[in-house]
């Protein structure tokens, strides 16, 4: 009996809602822009990081990569590290880490859209083909935001400071959140075509180790093995360190000052992997419809 009324009440609804689908027509609905729509959605995925723990999730991991890598590492590496304390050598990295691990839970919310049907019911609406992927963007910006603020305050614990103008800073902030938003596109890309959000997470954070771990953002380049120096020194997450050590300034300029050559590479791995990353988000969106 309780099944029978509540399908009757479905089946009322239902009638109810066509009927009033019906009584307005479409020409008569005021229309709705895309920025509004783009607005609405971002809301739809921030709103909930507010109440079941993300946020909080986000800054214990700041934290969590500032402990874990500055109190093992000081007494150790920071031997190696000439000219500037093992601090402010440690954190680009850090501040990487903690925007690459903001990077995982656009994968996953992707994905999380895909299983439960809803990419294809924006398909189904008068929303435009990239409203939606902008949204999940500017969620993932949000979530950089906070990863980037929290590393920043903890590496200001640990002996960070900004020795540059407020140019440099801006533009040390602005090329994390660009590595930010390329790992947030990729994510996205992962999280959409898997359709698996439990698989995200481990295809999102083993690389990020794998490229943290073998980076100049631990320990000089020479103190690696001379056969995987050249894999240590161009690979992205070095190129990104780099840039950021620049950025950031230094008490003895060890970094060096800021020029193309060692900021226009980390510029030109984010520009090719959010070039790569559209094709392939292109392609899978062709492939699914």
């Amino acid at each position: 009996m309780t099944s029978a009324t509540a399908g009757l009440a479905e089946g009322a609804a239902d009638s109810t809602s066509n009927a009033m689908s019906h009584a307005i027509p479409t020409s008569d609905r005021p229309p709705t822009s895309t920025a509004t729509q783009w607005w609405v959605l971002t809301i739809r995925v921030i709103t909930p990081t507010l109440r079941n723990g993300e946020v909080l999730t986000q800054i214990a991991t700041s934290i969590m990569f500032t402990v874990g890598y500055y109190i093992p590492l000081k007494n150790i590496m920071g031997a190696f590290v000439v000219g500037m304390s093992y601090g402010q050598y440690l954190m680009p990295l850090i501040a990487l880490q903690a925007v690459a691990f903001a990077a995982v839970s656009a994968a996953f919310r992707s994905a999380t859209d895909s299983v439960e049907g809803i990419n294809k019911r924006f398909k189904a609406m008068a929303i435009g083909s990239l409203t939606p992927l902008a949204s999940r963007m500017s969620a993932s910006t949000y979530r950089c935001v906070i990863a980037l603020a929290t590393a920043l305050v903890c590496g200001y614990v640990i002996g960070f400071r900004f020795y540059g103008g407020w140019l440099h800073t801006v533009g040390f902030c602005a090329l994390m959140l660009l590595v930010g938003v390329a790992l947030s596109l990729l994510g996205d890309l992962i999280g959409v075509s898997n359709e698996n959000p439990e698989a995200t997470v481990p295809v999102m954070l083993v690389p990020q180790l794998f490229f943290g771990l073998l980076s100049v953002g631990m320990q000089p380049v020479e103190r690696f093995p001379e056969w995987i120096q050249p894999f240590v020194r161009n690979q992205p997450v070095s190129q990104f360190v780099y840039a950021l050590r620049a950025l950031a300034g230094d008490s003895a300029d060890v970094p060096g000052t800021v020029t193309w050559a060692n900021v226009g590479p980390a510029l030109a791995w984010i520009v090719g992997l959010i070039a790569v990353t559209l094709v392939l988000h292109a392609r899978a969106s062709t492939r699914r419809n």
